[in-house]
């Protein structure tokens, strides 16, 4: 049974090696790669190809996977750096940054360690553009500065093959006595808007005061204006009644004027006897001739 086994194994050797061989040629030569991932292969220790995700085939014994490169975003570790601001002010920067590899063949044969390189990089920028601007600047236009900064990392790493997707400043920290000076320089910024809004005010009631000053003087005026009308159209209709009438129209308004304020003070509160003229009685008798002839 051996000897039948070791006659097959000889007539078969051929057989056998080129199967073995077609294996290990499969094994090796197929490269499945995933989504999330780029293979670098090298061919005699030289960059040779990039292998994007599915299935891929290389040369068995002479193209090799050198590096198997991530290409999903990735995050550093937040990074607290100092600066000081263009009014030599020192802050406390925190920043977060966040990138993806791009293209592996750069990255791997042109920097050893990327976190570290970015890092060292993004300090470098924040601290440049920190000197560039006010305190006052960085604390109301952190949108501008972060997409300075971003931009100036991404220039900065683009010979890496890597894209800089985010960047943040997470805070910006001061120091003790720093706060305190800004706290009092608030407090005395809010006094001041507060007596400007007093006086602001006071200029407002003494202008509305003085407009309805001006508003009463334009309706006694108007009133005086129109009681002196009516005082010309009344001396006008008696000169134009004496005119027509002669001075039997003059007597007869005089008499008429006399009658009805003879007429009002016997009317008075608390007038029980009244010593009535001589005159009076002359008046009483010319205005009844007077009106007798009218009618």
């Amino acid at each position: 049974m051996e000897q039948l086994i070791l006659d097959l194994l000889s007539q078969n050797i051929i057989f056998i090696v080129a199967a073995v061989v077609v294996i290990l040629i499969i094994f090796r030569g197929v490269r499945i790669v995933p989504q999330s991932q780029k293979f670098v292969v090298e061919r005699f220790g030289r960059l040779h190809a990039v292998l994007g995700p599915g299935i891929n085939f290389i040369i068995p014994f002479l193209d090799n996977v050198a590096h198997k490169i991530s290409i999903l975003e990735r995050q550093l570790p937040n990074a607290s750096q100092d600066a000081i601001t263009k009014d030599n002010v020192l802050v406390q920067i925190d920043t977060s940054v966040f990138y993806r590899i791009l293209e592996p063949e750069k990255t791997v044969y042109r920097i050893r360690d990327v976190d570290g390189a970015i890092a060292t990089t993004v300090a470098g920028i924040v601290r440049a553009e920190i000197g560039k601007m006010d305190l006052d600047e960085v604390q109301s236009n952190r949108a501008q500065l972060i997409s300075r900064i971003q931009e100036s990392v991404e220039d900065a790493v683009d010979n890496w093959g890597i894209e800089v997707t985010r960047a943040e400043i997470l805070d910006v920290n001061l120091d003790q006595a720093t706060r305190d000076a800004m706290l009092q320089q608030l407090n005395a910024e809010r006094a001041r808007r507060a007596q400007v809004t007093e006086a602001e005010g006071q200029k407002r009631s003494v202008e509305l005061a003085a407009d309805a000053e001006l508003y009463a003087a334009e309706q006694t005026a108007k009133a005086r204006r129109i009681e002196a009308e009516a005082e010309a159209y009344a001396t006008e209709v008696v000169a134009k009644a004496i005119k027509e009438n002669g001075i039997e129209a003059a007597q007869y308004q005089v008499a008429l004027k006399q009658v009805e304020s003879l007429t009002a003070l016997g009317q008075g509160n608390g007038k029980q006897t009244i010593v009535v003229p001589a005159q009076a009685l002359e008046a009483f008798g010319d205005a009844f001739k007077l009106l007798k002839g009218v009618k």
